[in-house]
């Protein structure tokens, strides 16, 4: 009876409020809302909710009036897999959102902002608006409505992918997942509404068939990976902000868009620098995530306060500050900009993004990321490099790892302000390290150095403390008060250069200052010093490098970084083959300096380069290829080590043709070759392709003419004509640059004849004879190295 009586109130008050709105003529009052969510409790603010507990519902109260807002999507509960990428606190996509309601349907529409017609004419903007599509990315039907607000359930919604999780698990190849409705609640314990926020979440699971080795590797049931997804409305600033200008030299990000008004003969790109809104009223606080354990959490504290010098010298000097979250803070209310310490499984890239108003380019929150894990890697170098237990004397052994702990910490510092300088809205300037290292916005390398009393290393100067003069320079401009102009014309003045990661980052790249992880101001000459760091460091390698009651075979993890010691500045160094000097010009403001490398400094390079590919320095010590023991017992499969060839015993020689083959992809890149040919045909002083592989076969394919080569010296010959043989048949490459490779694997062929008769020369002839028949190239390149960045 109970249940009939419930049922009939239930439709009665179902048809009343249906009633209520269908009736165009009705007046709706307060009534209809209050007596639906009677039994719910209420969270007043930006946009209030109710929580209808019994049924796991989450109503939202709608404003009548078409007020835009953020809508902000965030991860707050990760998977832990660097590699999938779905990491505790990311940040998803920021639109600008309005509601639509007509009828009994409400709509969540976001706008379109890349094109706008910053104009006085309302009917030229609205010409824009019906010419590029908006987007309507939810729909809702209204449940009940007062004179001034329809209430929606927005529960399905919240309960969705709008964090892309099914497609990010799909391309990644991790397996085929849905959204599992029976497997998903809100979660009410961070749901609240403030005035100027209202922040939604939900407990979501995701299954299907966790085929991926990532998603096997961290989720508790592959099969069903739950996480937390979450829903943030904003309130939109006020108008007192002001967009503040880009400059492709201000070393800023850009936040742009078309502006359709504007005048004939103007650009219709528009573009403002991401940047807080600050006074010495307003100062920018981040806010620590309380889970950081110490020491870090104390170096992250002081590495993020750097920032505070810069903004003391624009006469803020309590403009920028870093405190510890407060217990009863939520990291994804956009109330505050934090810092989070977020676990993977395997040591994974740290971020810096914002929250930004898409209108005016003004930062709202920004959000750091850092990977606890990238930590333990430094200090793996570290002790890779300075073998604290070489030593029987305890106090020495703790005063090598009180040395190790500080590098580590140096790092964290730096990589503390460098993730909240990107959140501050400055890009990378990844030709600082050749500035004598004057930004944190670079990606340092440590800076080792043989120490010239013991002969050992040391790394006393590893990193450097604060931020640095560029990074004072661009918070001049983008928070002070300081002219664009005079600022350049600084820069200038101090020799300052600026380029960012497009230029830097590709492996075909031709800056010659510009890189990552590297050091000094000439990159031949810092890989040259490099080299014989490396060759210290694998003498004095062995048992010194582990503690006692370690598994021996720990040894394979610190060596991939010692033996790869040369990895990045050999990237750094390539780019002077072929390189180009430019900056970001502008007319009218300095001198335009576009201009090869000169031919000396590129034949150095490929001098200095070729050192990386001969058996000489690649060849493992013997006394590290006696310690190097099977997996022992009980470890599992560890991509940090080296791939090989012998199974479950280590390959020396593997190591050597990957690392070999590794830079001879740099040297070999098809656009570093198609630019070498044409700077040559313009500037003959300039060494052309043939003799870039001159230089190669003198030091990779020559020493295996011996009928006495040894195995390596093979292996590095192979790998050395198996890269030049991938390259010609790129169908990309063009005929000029194909000539001379034709034209040197035409040499090879007549050498390997003159050389002593063995089964490895015929072996080599026969390759070469089949790759001139048009026949399968029967080589194999050698395995690709373990994971490099980030370190």
């Amino acid at each position: 009876m109970l249940r009939i009586v419930l049922f009939t109130f239930l439709l009665l008050t179902a048809s009343f409020s249906t009633a209520t709105f269908a009736d165009s003529n009705s007046k709706p009052t307060l009534s209809a809302v209050t007596q639906f969510t009677a039994e719910m409790r209420a969270h007043e603010g930006f946009f209030t909710f109710y929580h209808d507990q019994p049924q796991g519902k989450i109503y939202l109260l709608v404003p009548k009036q078409n007020q835009q807002f953020i809508f902000q999507t965030s991860l707050p509960w990760g998977l832990g897999s660097n590699d999938i990428g779905l990491d505790r606190g990311q940040l998803g996509t920021t639109r600008l959102a309005s509601f639509y309601i007509e009828g009994d349907k409400v709509l969540l529409m976001q706008h379109n902002t890349q094109f706008r017609a910053n104009s006085d004419n309302q009917a030229e903007r609205q010409s824009i608006n019906e010419a590029f599509a908006d987007s309507v990315i939810a729909g809702f039907n209204v449940v009940a409505q007062d004179a001034n607000h329809v209430l929606i359930d927005y529960t399905p919604f919240l309960l969705s992918d709008t964090h892309g999780v099914v497609q990010r698990l799909r391309d990644t190849k991790q397996g085929s997942y849905k959204l599992s409705s029976d497997k998903s609640v809100i979660y009410p314990a961070r749901s609240k509404a403030f005035a100027d926020n209202t922040e939604l979440e939900a407990k979501i699971t995701f299954s299907g068939e966790g085929t991926g080795q990532y998603v096997r590797s961290v989720a508790a049931d592959p099969n069903h990976v739950t996480m937390h997804l979450h829903h943030s409305f904003i309130r939109l600033p006020d108008s007192q902000y002001q967009p503040r200008q880009f400059h492709p030299q201000s070393g800023y990000w850009s936040e742009a868009h078309k502006d359709y008004a504007a005048p004939l003969g103007s650009p219709t790109t528009v573009q403002y620098i991401p940047r807080h809104r600050v006074s010495k009223d307003e100062p920018i606080i981040y806010y620590l995530d309380p889970g950081v354990p110490e020491p870090v959490r104390s170096a992250l504290l002081e590495g993020g306060r750097w920032w505070a010098e810069a903004f003391a010298a624009i006469d803020l000097p309590n403009g920028f500050q870093v405190r510890e979250l407060p217990a009863d803070a939520d990291p994804m209310d956009v109330r505050y900009n934090v810092i989070q310490w977020v676990h993977r499984a395997t040591r994974g890239w740290s971020y810096g993004s914002s929250i930004i108003d898409p209108r005016t380019g003004e930062i709202i929150k920004g959000h750091v990321t850092l990977g606890s894990l990238r930590v333990r890697q430094d200090m793996l170098i570290a002790q890779g490099l300075l073998a604290p237990f070489a030593t029987n004397n305890i106090e020495q052994q703790e005063q090598i790892k009180e040395k190790i702990e500080a590098m580590a910490l140096a790092r964290i510092r730096q990589l503390s302000a460098h993730e909240i300088g990107h959140t501050l809205g400055i890009a990378h300037n990844f030709a600082a390290s050749a500035d004598d290292r004057a930004s944190v916005m670079d990606y340092p390398h440590p800076l080792i150095s043989i120490d010239t009393k013991t002969g050992g290393l040391t790394l006393a100067d590893a990193y450097t403390e604060g931020v640095g003069v560029w990074d004072m320079q661009v918070i001049a401009y983008g928070y002070g008060n300081a002219d664009l102009a005079t600022v350049l014309e600084q820069n200038r003045r101090l020799g300052l250069g600026f380029i960012s990661d497009r230029d830097a980052r590709a492996a075909g790249g031709a800056h010659p200052d510009a890189h990552l992880w590297d050091n000094g101001s000439d990159a031949v000459t810092e890989l040259e010093r490099v080299i014989a760091v490396r060759e210290t460091a694998l003498k004095q390698f062995g048992l010194g490098n582990i503690a006692d009651g370690r598994p021996i075979s720990e040894l394979q993890n610190l060596l991939v970084p010692m033996y790869l010691l040369h990895r990045y500045q050999a990237e750094a160094a390539v780019k002077m083959i072929a390189g180009l000097h430019y900056d970001y010009a502008v007319k009218g403001e300095g001198d335009i300096d576009i201009r090869p490398v000169n031919a000396s400094q590129q034949l150095r390079a490929m001098q200095v380069l070729s050192k990386t590919l001969s058996a000489e320095t690649l060849a493992l010590p013997e006394h590290i290829i006696g310690l190097l023991a099977p997996a022992s017992y009980g470890e599992g499969y560890d991509r940090e080590r080296f791939n090989g060839l012998t199974g479950l015993v280590s390959d020396p020689d593997t190591m050597a043709a990957s690392s070999a083959r590794f830079v001879l992809n740099l040297m070999l890149n098809t656009q570093r070759l198609e630019r070498l040919q044409q700077q040559h045909s313009r500037d003959n002083a300039i060494p052309d392709i043939a003799k870039l592989l001159k230089h190669i076969a003198e030091a990779a394919i020559t020493p295996a003419h011996d009928a006495d080569a040894s195995t390596l010296e093979q292996r590095l010959a192979y790998e050395a004509l198996d890269a030049v043989v991938k390259v010609y048949s790129d169908e990309k490459v063009s005929a000029s640059v194909k000539a001379p490779l034709f034209s040197f694997l035409q040499s090879q062929l007549s050498s390997w004849k003159n050389t002593p008769s063995s089964s490895h020369r015929d072996y080599a002839m026969y390759a070469l004879e089949q790759f001139f028949a048009g026949k399968p190239w029967p080589l194999k390149s050698a395995p690709e190295l373990p994971p490099g960045s980030p370190i």
